[in-house]
């Protein structure tokens, strides 16, 4: 059984949960890995050891917008309190 998600890491999230996450490339949702162990299985009661065997492939890789943002030049300053003044 092959399924495509998608990985966002980001190390710089307020929260660890946010740092590493795997969705679902369609519906956005989280995958339940056991859900899918069971469907695999075919789900009939009982325990089961299972093997389970991720292999990952990157098949495309998309930077994380930066969200640090530059200090502005003293001439964009200057002209941005102009624009401020002749709003006011």
């Amino acid at each position: 059984m092959i399924k495509h998600y998608l990985l966002s890491l980001n190390p710089t999230a307020k929260h660890d949960w946010d740092r590493c996450i795997l969705r679902d490339p369609i519906t956005a949702k989280r995958p339940e890995l056991a859900k899918l162990i069971a469907e695999a299985i075919g789900a009939e009661p009982g325990t089961y050891l299972v093997s389970v065997n991720i292999e990952v492939q990157v098949l495309e890789q998309a930077s994380m917008p930066q969200t640090e943002q530059l200090p502005l030049s003293p001439a964009v300053s200057h002209a941005h309190s102009q624009l401020q003044e002749l709003v006011a």
